[in-house]
């Protein structure tokens, strides 16, 4: 079932640890077939040596198994709501990365200081509001998605396709798996980047007209940034 998303799903969650964006087992790639509304999600707690991409487990949008032998990630409800409430999303990354869950335990959004951020993120990346004791214990990771949701009230999800949970870490999300994950890369750099730049400067502002630039260059009706697509 849905064999190739599994070797997709199964890819991204290698290539976290090939960026060196995960270590032990710290982090998770899912995707969402939308025809099905199927997820294809890492197994929890499998190594990132000894796993296979018959390992990888499909859940519906409930939680529910549908194919698979080992249990989906523990953080699977929280890739679910992200699906549920952002419908242009297609994959879901969550990981510890150094610099990002450093903003993240600091309860601090990623403010949007040059153009490399400005190329992805378009604006500041939220951090979510911290979780009440009621969230935590009554069902912590479905309540985690919903912080995220929370977060991007007015905001357009697929223009700042990241968000930091607060005293957690970052999640990010793309289209297809890959896309996720190269977010994932980009927002950690962004992360170091913008604490070595708080770091020199603290008052820094960046110019919203170059922030707008950068973005629509690559994303916007009239983007120019690559080659044209045949």
């Amino acid at each position: 079932m849905l064999e190739e998303l599994k070797k997709e799903v199964y890819q991204a969650n290698l290539d976290l640890v090939r960026h060196g964006l995960v270590i032990l087992t710290w982090g998770n790639v899912s995707a969402i077939d939308r025809k099905t509304n199927l997820v294809v999600i890492k197994p929890s707690g499998v190594s990132y040596e000894s796993m296979k991409v018959e390992d990888m487990v499909v859940v519906d949008l409930d939680g529910n198994v549908v194919d698979g032998t080992l249990r989906p990630s523990s953080d699977t409800p929280t890739h679910l709501a992200i699906y549920k409430a952002f419908a242009e999303v297609g994959a879901v990354v969550h990981t510890h990365s150094t610099y990002a869950t450093a903003w993240a335990q600091a309860c601090l959004s990623i403010p949007n200081l040059g153009t490399t951020h400005s190329d992805t993120f378009h604006h500041a990346v939220p951090c979510t509001a911290e979780m009440s004791t009621e969230q935590i214990s009554r069902a912590y990771e479905a309540e985690t998605g919903t912080v995220i949701a929370e977060a991007f009230e007015g905001m357009n999800p697929m223009h700042t396709p990241a968000v930091l949970v607060a005293h957690h870490g970052p999640f990010t999300w793309g289209k297809s798996a890959k896309e996720a994950v190269q977010n994932a890369v980009i927002l950690e750099e962004v992360a170091r980047m913008t604490s070595i730049t708080v770091a020199l400067n603290p008052t820094v502002q960046m110019n919203e007209d170059l922030v707008e630039k950068h973005y629509n260059r690559k994303h916007g009706a009239n983007a120019y940034y690559g080659q044209i697509k045949k």
